[in-house]
This record gives C-alpha cells, sequence and structure tokens, in this order.
C-alpha cells in the first residue's frame, strides 16, 4: 500500500505537476528592488523570502506563477522580502487582487516558478 506522500508525488509526477512551495502571500508597496529595478503598485511583481532568494542566485527576472483554489496569476520577482518565511511571498496589490480583494490582507497559497 502506498503511503500518501507516495501517492501525491506519483500523481504528481503523473501529471507534470507539482507544487514546489507553499506558504503566506502578502502586499506591499514597491520601488527600488533587490534586483535593482523600480516597480510600481501596478506591475505584476513579486518579493521571495530571504530563503528562496537565497536558494536561487539567478531569480531576478524569472516568473512564478501563484496558485490559490481556482484562482491563478503570475508575477515577476524583483526583489526580496525580509520577513518572509520560507515559502511565504510579497506581491504588489495588483497581484494580490488576482486573487484576492486587499482587505483580506494575508492568505496561504502555492507557488512555483512558470515554465
Amino acid at each position: 500500500m502506498l503511503s500518501l506522500t507516495k501517492a501525491v508525488v506519483a500523481l504528481s509526477c503523473t501529471l507534470g505537476y507539482a507544487v514546489a512551495y507553499s506558504g503566506d502571500i502578502t502586499y506591499y508597496t514597491p520601488g527600488l528592488g533587490s534586483c535593482g529595478w523600480t516597480n510600481s503598485e501596478s506591475d505584476k511583481v513579486v518579493a521571495l523570502s530571504p530563503a528562496q532568494y537565497a536558494e536561487d542566485p539567478d531569480a531576478c527576472g524569472k516568473t512564478i506563477q501563484i496558485s490559490l483554489g481556482d484562482k491563478t496569476t503570475t508575477a515577476k520577482v524583483v526583489d526580496k522580502c525580509p520577513s518572509c518565511a520560507s515559502g511565504s511571498i510579497d506581491v504588489s496589490p495588483t497581484v494580490f487582487q488576482d486573487v484576492a480583494p486587499l482587505t483580506v490582507g494575508r492568505l496561504k497559497i502555492e507557488w512555483d516558478y512558470a515554465s
């Protein structure tokens, strides 16, 4: 009998999709980010946690796909979120509103680098 973990891994491989990260999503006012670019609240951008930022030295400019239930959106990595726990992200208001109203403030999401 397969364990639940093995079943999830097997299903993920079969479907060709596995969630790489999960954590909180919050929003912030972008400006000059750690990647050296200046962005605004209307840009579809994301700040990664220090753990993910350090994990991938080439993260700047990559696109991630964010999922919350049946809602998905994308954002470009432009910054580091010093207060974010591993797996959590901070996004522009435009990106946050793709998955929930700003009044919610914080939600649990899943995300991965877009292919």
